[in-house]
């Protein structure tokens, strides 16, 4: 049971670092590209679609991580575990704190009522999402490697 849960939760985070390494590096470049109002629109689109998912999918991780933690606090990997955690309830607060406030207001404009530093704002979040998405990178690596 306790390889089953292992297995299960590298693969959510796993998957959960997939998506932000693609919002991050494909997704946001895409929407940078885009001509006149549409980054806006999609990036407020995006932050209320993911913004609907991705809280439910860091706690998730966080919480999956803490009973692998518990459930195999005798085998060999579990100081990484508890390590990938703690980098996990990093990226919540830093998630909480930093960057879901600016989506919140992001994925409220439109080329209408958006503000004039609306770029800068955006920016900032992509600033902060480059940090989380590398805490979460080495948290998936320290589970991985705890597999092993």
């Amino acid at each position: 049971m306790l390889n089953a849960l292992q297995v299960f939760t590298t693969v959510v985070v796993g998957l959960m670092v997939g998506v932000e390494f693609s919002v991050a590096f494909v997704m946001n470049r895409i929407f940078d590209a885009l001509p006149e109002d549409s980054d806006q629109l999609a990036r407020a689109h995006g932050g209320r679609m993911l913004g609907a998912l991705m809280p439910f999918w860091y706690i998730g991780s966080l919480v999956l991580s803490a009973v692998w933690a518990v459930a195999g606090r005798h085998d060999q990997g579990t100081a990484l575990v508890v390590v990938a955690a703690g980098l996990l309830i990093v990226s919540v607060i830093m998630s909480v704190l930093l960057l879901v406030p600016i989506n919140n207001r992001g994925k409220t404009w439109t080329p209408e009522n958006r503000p004039e530093d609306w770029k800068e704002q955006m920016n900032r979040w992509d600033r902060y999402h480059y940090v989380r998405v590398a805490v979460i990178i080495a948290a998936f690596t320290l589970l991985v490697t705890a597999l092993v």
